[in-house]
Parts: structure tokens; C-alpha cells; sequence
């Protein structure tokens, strides 16, 4: 602004003037400064004036684990639109499930001075916040809850989905049930693991140690448990696997071997129609899921100071694969 004045030959404030569209200007000295403007290619910055006029700077932050995972993406397609909604942008980040990066990153966006933010956690201590929740920065955690904090939440209801999942393994029959996860690091990877707990105690199915594996990464991971399990002499007959990924590999080592184990996977998927033997899939809205975390945080910066909430979304069974083909329902 001061290059544009001195272009301009006018005062610092005739540009504040004409640049923030302030009225009664003399018509000559604001061609003048816009000449300047064009000339210099000068662009307003909204964001430093909201800092200092401390008025919000219409931007939201969403941190995600990964960017390439469709779950998350679904998860930020559906948060852009309802902030678009509220004529506000969007900023996303990825914090590949690591607890440094993850503070990095939401100290940065603090710094930006977004108007809230909403957060996948990676890490279990999110106490670093508090200053910045005090300082009236709203602040909505999806699908984990946060760590030494006490904020909005919106979780799935992990232990029930699992829970009525397995629950119907052992219905059918089922005694030997493999279940597969990533790390008991992550809330819903317990949570998950403890409604399959839940499904075995009432049916008097012990709970064998030896047929739950942690530390599955990827669908690589995934069916190389999977052959090692069918390798056994008392081999599973169903597999429980807690998330999309993971199914994804038991799904390939099952194909090659022309196993008929059942399969019950936690998170449906795209492609989860086309499978050629029965699947049951743990369903739930991911696009509800980013809405309700998105328009709670909008109710906050719009000024709702009730006491945080958490809401836990529903969870459903349903058929995929052949077993949905069997009963004709829609692909």
C-alpha cells in the first residue's frame, strides 16, 4: 500500500480508502490509485486485515490422515460443500497419521487465525489446543475423539457396527473368527476390536488371541495374514477385518484360494458389489459424518457457546458381493 501511494502521489490512507470501497472519495484521486493498483498488480490481502481488525477471515481448516484415502476424501468433499454454504474456504491438511506433524499443522492453522477447525486426530494429546480453544477458536473432532481436551465430537458408533457384525458371524454358525486390524493405537481400530468382544462373551465363543492381528497396514499386509491364518490346522472360517483396506487384501487372498470363510469388513467401498462371494460390509453415511462435524462447528462460530457435545452416528449391516446379488438387491 505504501508503493501504491507513492505511485499515486497520494496519502497511505487515500489507498486504505479506496481499496476497502470506503466512500466519498474524490472521484480523481481514486482513478488514481487504481491506475497505481493495476500498474503494481497490488491485491488486497483479507487475511492481514482480519488480523488486525480481528474480524474472522471466512476460512476453516479440516486435518485429515490422507489425502488419498476416498474415505477422507469423501470426508472433505462434504465438508467443502457446507462451508461454501457459509460463503467460506476451505484449507485442508494431511497428517499422515503422525502426532508430530499433526501439531505442526494445527499450530499453523491457528496462525492463520482460521475462524475453526475441524480435526481427524492422530495422536492421543491435543492439550496444546487449549489456548487457542480458550482464545475462542471452535474447534470439532471427526471420528476420533480428541486427547486431554474437552471438545465437540462426532465419532460412528464403532463398537455397536462391530458388535452386531460379529454377532451375526456367530449366528451363523462361526466359532474360529480371524479378525484383522491396523493398530490399537487408534480409537476405532479398540473400539472396534471391543464390540467383536462384546458379539463373542454372550455366545459363549472364547476369545482366542491367537486369531486377532494387529499391525495390518495395507491389502498387502492384509492377505499375507490372511494366507498365514488359512495355513493353520484349525483355520478360521470367517474374518473380521476393521477397515476398507484391509478387507481389500482378504478379499484377494480369499479369491486365490477359493476359500468360502466368511467375510464381514468394517466400511463399505466402491467396489464392494463386485465381489464374487458373499460380503457383509459394516455401512454407515460418510458424507453425514463431515456434514454434522461441519455445520456443528458452523453453529459455534456462529456463536452457540453450549457445553461440547458428542454425537455418534448409526452404523448398519449390509450385504455386498454375491450374497447381495442372491437376494437382488440393487447394485
Amino acid at each position: 500500500m505504501v508503493d501504491v501511494a507513492t505511485r499515486a502521489g497520494v496519502s497511505l490512507k487515500t489507498v486504505s480508502r479506496v481499496v476497502n470501497n470506503v466512500p466519498h472519495v474524490q472521484p480523481e484521486l481514486v482513478e488514481r490509485v487504481l491506475a497505481a493498483v493495476a500498474e503494481l498488480g497490488f491485491r488486497r490481502n483479507p487475511s492481514a486485515s482480519s488480523l488486525r481488525s480481528g474480524q474472522a477471515t471466512a476460512t476453516i481448516g479440516l486435518l485429515i490422515e490422507e489425502i488419498a484415502n476416498p474415505f477422507y476424501a469423501t470426508i472433505a468433499g462434504a465438508a467443502a460443500e457446507v462451508a461454501r454454504l457459509h460463503d467460506t474456504m476451505l484449507i485442508i491438511a494431511s497428517s499422515e497419521e503422525d502426532p508430530a506433524r499433526e501439531r505442526q499443522l494445527l499450530q499453523d492453522m491457528c496462525a492463520r487465525r482460521v475462524d475453526g477447525l475441524i480435526v481427524v486426530p492422530a495422536g492421543d494429546d491435543h492439550s496444546f489446543l487449549r489456548a487457542e480453544v480458550e482464545l475462542g477458536t471452535p474447534m470439532v473432532f471427526l471420528d476420533r475423539p480428541a486427547g486431554g481436551l474437552i471438545a465437540d465430537t462426532v465419532l460412528l458408533d464403532n463398537r455397536g457396527g462391530a458388535r452386531a457384525g460379529v454377532r451375526r458371524l456367530v449366528d451363523d454358525g462361526h466359532r474360529r473368527i480371524g479378525v484383522l486390524l491396523d493398530s490399537l493405537n487408534v480409537y476405532t481400530m479398540r473400539e472396534r476390536l471391543d464390540g467383536a468382544q462384546d458379539a463373542l462373551a454372550p455366545a459363549g465363543v472364547p476369545y482366542d488371541t491367537r486369531l486377532v492381528r494387529d499391525g495390518v497396514r495395507d491389502p498387502v499386509d492384509a492377505a499375507r495374514v490372511v494366507s498365514e491364518m488359512l495355513d493353520r490346522p484349525d483355520p478360521p472360517t470367517a474374518f473380521f477385518s476393521l477397515n476398507n483396506r484391509i478387507t481389500l487384501g482378504v478379499i484377494e487372498e480369499l479369491h486365490r484360494r477359493g476359500s468360502d470363510a466368511a467375510l464381514l469388513g468394517f466400511d463399505d467401498f466402491d467396489v464392494a458389489r463386485l465381489v464374487p462371494y458373499p460380503l457383509t460390509v459394516i455401512a454407515y453415511d460418510t458424507r453425514e459424518l463431515a456434514r454434522a462435524a461441519t455445520e456443528l462447528l458452523f453453529r459455534r462460530i456462529g456463536g452457540d457457546r453450549s457445553w461440547p457435545r458428542t454425537v455418534v452416528l448409526p452404523t448398519e449391516l449390509v450385504a455386498r458381493g454375491a450374497s447381495a446379488r442372491r437376494a437382488g438387491h440393487a447394485p
